[in-house]
């Protein structure tokens, strides 16, 4: 999985975080135009297959407590070749039995298994954040 080291930013929210790629939408974006826009600026890589995997709401998760809504896809092929960093840190191709080991959301360790998982189910959960902190988190699949 290709992965984004928050590492370059000391004012950054998320400094020291392993996150997935992805970011805001534009005003005129699709949530696939957008990611695919959003991987292009983050990693240098364009997009050739993706899949929906999961929404998430993350209310209260942003920096002055804002809800957050994401839409988690996997990237199934892509051309190019990815960025070695970008200005939010390093870019790290981590093996998927190592993401436990690595600094992130405590609320990505609850997501991520179902990212990966065999059930072809897009998942769709709420994960409150209340003082920088998971409150609580449940889905469901369709």
């Amino acid at each position: 999985m290709l992965m984004v080291h928050r590492n370059a930013r000391p004012d950054d929210h998320q400094l020291g975080k392993y996150n997935g790629l992805g970011g805001k939408l534009e005003a005129d974006e699709d949530v696939v135009a957008g990611m695919r826009r959003e991987i292009f600026e983050e990693a240098g890589i364009d997009c050739t297959a993706m899949q929906l995997r999961g929404t998430i709401s993350w209310p209260g998760f942003g920096k002055r407590g804002e809800d957050w809504l994401g839409f988690v896809f996997t990237i199934t092929a892509f051309e190019g070749v990815p960025f070695a960093s970008n200005p939010e840190g390093s870019l790290e191709w981590v093996d998927l039995d190592r993401l436990h080991e690595l600094p992130m959301w405590e609320g990505d360790r609850e997501f991520l298994p179902l990212v990966f998982d065999a059930d072809p189910r897009a998942f769709h959960g709420v994960m409150p954040y209340r003082d920088g902190r998971m409150v609580s988190w449940k889905y469901s699949r369709v």
